[in-house]
């Protein structure tokens, strides 16, 4: 890509994005990465319109990955009832735990595609969205069917 069609890429979107409240606007520092990692997960299958809401909920209940790992599994399927795809919900209280209490050192979802990958739930497009958006690492969002 040339750099002037890179520059009115760039321009388009800044004059463009949609507010989200997982996204940060430009110019902003990333968002964080539990806020990326649960509106991704949440997003699969699932409009924004009828994520956002529950998005925000979900953030004024579990506001930390730890908060979430702490919680019931009863309390997050429940809040999740209507959004479909329970097992979304069973694999990001599963991922909560693992990266609070599982070892990791970090307490944090990690930077690196590869070892957000062997997290439960997690897929290439996810790996990568969290990567790229909190993160700001070069990294591919793998679409299923392309072999990623």
């Amino acid at each position: 890509m040339s750099a002037n069609a890179a520059s009115r890429l760039l321009q388009h979107y800044v004059d463009n994005f949609r507010r989200l409240p997982w996204r940060s606007p430009p110019g902003s520092p990333p968002p964080e990465p539990y806020r990326v990692w649960l509106s991704e997960v949440m997003l699969q299958q699932t409009t924004v319109a009828a994520v956002t809401p529950r998005f925000e909920r979900f953030l004024e209940r579990w506001p930390t990955i730890e908060a979430l790992a702490a919680a019931p599994g009863a309390d997050v399927m429940q809040e999740w009832a209507g959004l479909g795809y329970y097992a979304r919900a069973r694999n990001l209280h599963r991922l909560a735990i693992e990266v609070t209490d599982g070892g990791s050192s970090e307490r944090q979802l990690p930077a690196d595609p590869e070892a957000l990958r062997a997290l439960p739930g997690v897929g290439a497009y996810t790996a990568g969205a969290v990567a790229s958006f909190a993160y700001e690492r070069r990294a591919a969002l793998g679409t299923r069917g392309l072999g990623s």
